[in-house]
């Protein structure tokens, strides 16, 4: 059986291996996130504390569910930027891959306490609800208007980047969400203003709640795929099989797996049956490089066989993994 690896690491002729290099560069967390993490640190960690005291005084559910739910959010900040920080890491011989997949579990533990907290936010809400009290319209709609531009204006440094990374994504829907939160404070402090109605405060928390729970699960769905190594959604895997069956001089293609290496970058394992083929390290070069222009797959590593029927490949059948 004939093997030929391609990979994007390195480049060396030997004992029949051909590997070639390619200058590109792959960007996991531009420089500006670095600086929209710190800044959205700084600030909602302390709205948190403006929140809290507030929130007591004013005998605000609202107030307080949000300052619970902004401090998940620190944390959850702090996670996506450290992780977005591993993905650079240099592989080492024990992590072959670098620290990559860091970023997609941040993602994955993101979305998990996302929708936690806003849980408890409307079992909250549903406790006031059938206990009702008191609550200070004036007092949560002047803080929860500073909630809605601090956590605005720190989603809006996250939305270049949430198409592309599933980690951005994450810290854009915390963002957005306590946005979202603190606007129905803002609301609900003036109507009660206007009516006395102080079940508006936990109906409108309970209200908002749903509207995150539904918009969060797309995004822990997305997560948990890629930590389970499922196709990204972002991949046609029937178009990659056919491209690779049409390569010159391809019969058949099996083992093929693609997976996230990390939420930016992909990687992709083939073998392809070549009969009669000879090691085309031109060929391998124009295959990968396709590969990453038309379907973004970073790393892949395909593997040439004769198809000698004496030396069958193990990992032919379709359910050998």
């Amino acid at each position: 059986m004939t093997h030929e690896h391609h990979h994007d690491h390195g480049r060396d002729q030997d004992h029949g291996h051909g590997h070639a290099n390619h200058a590109h560069h792959h960007s996991h967390a531009p420089a500006s996130f670095g600086l929209a993490f710190a800044i959205g640190i700084g600030l909602n960690s302390a709205y948190v504390v403006a929140e809290v005291v507030y929130g007591v005084l004013a005998n605000s559910l609202a107030l307080l569910a949000d300052a619970s739910h902004n401090v998940g959010d620190v944390l959850s900040l702090a996670v996506a930027w450290i992780a977005s920080s591993l993905t650079q890491r240099a592989p080492t011989m024990r992590y072959t891959y670098g620290l990559r997949g860091t970023s997609i579990l941040a993602a994955l533990s993101n979305a998990i306490v996302l929708l936690v907290v806003t849980g408890g936010i409307a079992w909250a809400a549903i406790l006031k609800l059938l206990h009702p009290s008191a609550a200070g319209g004036a007092t949560m709609m002047g803080v929860a208007l500073v909630g809605v531009l601090i956590n605005g204006a720190t989603a809006l440094m996250f939305a270049s980047g949430r198409r592309s990374d599933t980690n951005i994504r994450a810290a854009f829907a915390h963002m957005a969400s306590d946005a979202l939160v603190a606007l129905g404070v803002v609301v609900s402090g003036g109507v009660i203003l206007l009516t006395g109605w102080s079940w508006l405060d936990p109906a409108v928390s309970l209200a908002i709640g749903v509207i995150i729970i539904w918009g969060t699960w797309s995004l822990m769905r997305e997560a948990l795929d890629l930590a389970l190594q499922a196709v990204p959604a972002s991949v046609n895997s029937a178009e990659v099989l056919r491209y690779l069956s049409d390569l010159p001089g391809v019969s058949e293609v099996h083992d093929l797996h693609i997976w996230g290496m990390s939420t930016t970058e992909n990687a992709l394992t083939a073998h392809l049956v070549r009969p009669g083929g000879e090691l085309d390290d031109s060929l391998l070069r124009r295959a990968c490089t396709e590969l990453r222009g038309r379907f973004s797959i970073h790393h892949a590593t395909l593997q040439f066989e004769a198809g000698a029927i004496e030396h069958p490949c193990e990992l032919a059948p379709v359910e050998v993994v």
